[in-house]
């Protein structure tokens, strides 16, 4: 993936990818269970958190379209610590991280999919610049 420039041809971090946007990350993680991928974000202030929500559901279309699949919205959600986070995501579920055997599979799952979510992010981001 270092190799593998962005869709804006900018070397990029692929697991620490920066959106730009205070509070809006794209995550990935993996466990003995499961690997999930997902835009979320946790804006403090529910007033924003909705904007952007509101904002995210404008792109509906043409993020499943390049993704080239559907995702769970969630919008209500909280993380571990109890915090509000809305999540847009994607769980490959069956698979762990400590399986050496599945790697493959996990990095196909995260590989394609960080990159289609970066493709969308080049030409969506600009529509969230009012939350920098």
């Amino acid at each position: 993936m270092v190799l593998h420039p962005s869709a804006d041809r900018e070397k990029v971090n692929w697991v620490n990818y920066k959106t730009g946007i205070k509070h809006l990350y794209f995550r990935m993680d993996a466990d003995k269970n499961e690997a999930k991928i997902a835009i979320s974000w946790s804006q403090p202030d529910a007033g924003i958190r909705a904007l952007m929500a509101e904002q995210f559901m404008q792109f509906k279309a043409v993020l499943h379209a390049i993704l080239g699949e559907e995702w769970t919205w969630e919008m209500d959600g909280h993380d571990e610590y109890g915090r509000p986070v809305c999540q847009i995501y994607t769980v490959l579920e069956g698979h762990s991280i400590f399986d050496e055997s599945e790697w493959g599979t996990l990095i196909s799952f995260f590989k394609s999919r960080i990159i289609a979510l970066d493709e969308f992010w080049s030409d969506a981001k600009y529509a969230f610049n009012i939350f920098k």
